[in-house]
């Protein structure tokens, strides 16, 4: 299948015990001045909130192509039930009536979901019924979320993909879930795989080897980053210069293209990384960013340096499109974070931190939450010493300071996109403490997932424990709640639970089997290093790097390894 290139242009992240624990156990905050009743959950999410996974886009204006796969809408609430009286029967069966509707509507539908790494932030847009441009990847759902508890939480391996073996290490980053497929970026191919057998359902192969993905997807479709050609003698390393956007239902590779700048000539700019948001793909790296519009590849505009030496580094998208925008030369240069107009990119929102910050990452685009190294003060190897949650008009709202080593977020040093362990819900940034000695042994270790209030910059009460010998992550929101994994000790497997925004009451979805051959497989995924996706009883862990094992001794490695409850 030809694809289109743009018509604009050619074609083409060890132990260490923090400090002593605040009484009441630790990372738990400093109790208020005086009893506070907890707020009542709300009966619909947060206007500035993600709504949850897997809702179908709003259609685009007059004129815009259908999207492939576009699901039929359906109902975002039930109707209220009326009060008892003689009609009572009739109204409840009513109810019941159009939540079987509702029911019918959403597995026709076939709703699809992504969800952040592991070790990246939530994310994620929400559907817009005003107009505006939709973000991206998060569907409108009750509070309570869409992800239901399994008949049985005890899981069993699902299937499990032999770990490629090229000479070189290379990248495999890049994994989506959706309701019937498990899609996983190779060497230099993506596969989609039935997520019942795990038999192969499509493969769409590049030219080169996969460079850069991104989390995000709208309109079913999702972006990748791609070398132009696989190594040659005359060109070793082909740099990362290609963008295509893929689309999740089909297989098919919708476009793919590159950029020039008025310094590069000839040759196409590089790219770190690549990013959605709503119907705007958008790529950065050290000679700027470019951007092309979702459906056809049309390009928005192209990298650039202004004359105050201002260029995009990175992008992070979902619910909106910011940038971090470095100007200045290398030795005395500032950093600005921005909200972009996704059709134009022109700054609408503009906060400029500090001289002397060298780095900064993008937590969550909406609201804009940013992190950055401050003075090089973060400990733990984070990458991450301050968080500035920036207002409506680009005033500081509020600063989270994060430098005593005792959290767990992290950010990349040098990818926009790539700040880990933190999602945003609720008005708040949720987070894992960092990990600590356990309660029965000097080697056992343990965390709690924990919270600050994006008002205020303060640490709330909120506070779920990963118990003994587990140690837990967020993975994504799911309406009001937190889908988290808490990764298990030596003898047990590991968990994914459902975590109530309001209450921090825990809701077990998942228990992965304790056998050593099932648990070796589990643990042999670093957090650090690979990407977990869970959605409806099923959860797959990734590489995000392929290589030859280290020995012909050593144990098997996989690609992907993958638990379903039922």
């Amino acid at each position: 299948m030809s694809t289109p290139p743009p018509p604009s242009q050619p074609p083409s992240g060890g132990f260490g015990a923090p400090q002593d624990p605040p009484p009441g156990g630790f990372g738990a905050p400093v109790p208020p001045p005086a009893p506070q009743q907890p707020p009542a959950p709300p009966e619909q999410p947060p206007a500035d909130q993600p709504a949850a996974y897997g809702y179908p886009q709003q259609p685009g204006p007059a004129g815009t192509p259908p999207p492939f796969g576009q699901p039929p809408t359906v109902p975002q609430s039930f109707p209220a039930a009326a009060p008892a009286g003689g009609n009572e029967v009739r109204t409840q069966l009513l109810i019941v009536g159009a939540a079987l509707l509702a029911i019918v509507l959403i597995i026709g539908g076939g709703f699809w979901y992504t969800s952040g790494d592991g070790t990246d932030a939530g994310g994620g847009g929400r559907n817009t019924a005003d107009g505006k441009e939709p973000g991206g990847d998060k569907p409108q759902a009750g509070p309570a979320g869409s992800e239901k508890v399994p008949a049985n939480t005890k899981s069993k391996p699902l299937f499990n993909q032999p770990n490629p073996q090229p000479a070189e290490v290379v990248s495999v980053a890049g994994s989506w879930l959706t309701d019937t497929t498990y899609v996983k970026s190779d060497v230099a191919k993506v596969v989609g795989y039935n997520t019942v057998d795990g038999g192969k359902k499509w493969e769409l192969p590049f030219p080169g080897e996969l460079c850069g993905a991104t989390r995000h997807v709208s309109d079913n479709k999702t972006a990748v980053l791609f070398k132009p050609s696989l190594p040659t003698a005359e060109t070793k390393y082909p740099q990362c210069s290609e963008v295509g956007v893929i689309d999740l239902t089909t297989g098919k590779l919708v476009w793919s293209g590159n950029a020039k700048s008025a310094t590069s000539g000839d040759k196409p700019v590089a790219y770190n990384e690549v990013t959605i948001s709503g119907r705007t793909v958008a790529a950065a790296g050290v000679s700027g960013g470019a951007a092309w519009n979702l459906a056809d590849g049309a390009s928005l505009w192209l990298p650039k340096v202004d004359g105050e030496g201002c260029r995009d580094t990175g992008y992070a998208g979902g619910e909106a499109l910011a940038v971090i925008r470095k100007c200045g030369q290398s030795s005395d240069y500032t950093l600005h974070a921005q909200l972009l107009d996704p059709a134009t990119g022109a700054p609408t929102v503009s906060y400029k931190l500090a001289p002397g910050i060298e780095y900064a990452g993008i937590v969550s685009t909406k609201p804009l939450v940013v992190g950055a190294d401050v003075g090089k003060t973060a400990k733990n190897a984070t990458g991450l010493s301050d968080l500035f949650v920036v207002g409506p008009s680009g005033e500081l709202k509020a600063r989270i300071s994060l430098a005593d080593g005792t959290f767990a977020g992290k950010c990349a040093a040098t990818e926009v996109e790539k700040c880990s362990n933190m999602v945003v819900g609720n008005g708040k940034l949720y987070l894992p403490s960092y990990e600590h000695q356990g309660g029965s042994s000097a080697v056992s270790r343990t965390n709690e997932l924990l919270s600050f209030d994006l008002e205020t910059g303060k640490q709330t009460t909120d506070r779920a424990d990963a118990g003994e010998g587990h140690t837990i992550f967020p993975l994504r929101m799911d309406g009001s709640n937190i889908i988290a994994y808490k990764r298990p000790p030596y003898d047990k497997g590991g968990q994914v639970v459902s975590i109530d925004g309001t209450t921090m009451k825990e809701t077990v979805l998942m228990v992965n089997p304790a056998d050593k051959a099932s648990q070796r497989i589990e643990t042999a995924f670093s957090p650090e290093y690979s990407e977990y996706r869970y959605h409806d009883g099923k959860l797959f862990i990734s590489r995000t790097t392929a290589r030859k094992p280290y020995s012909d001794k050593s144990d098997p490695e996989y690609l992907f390894v993958s638990f379903t409850a039922s």
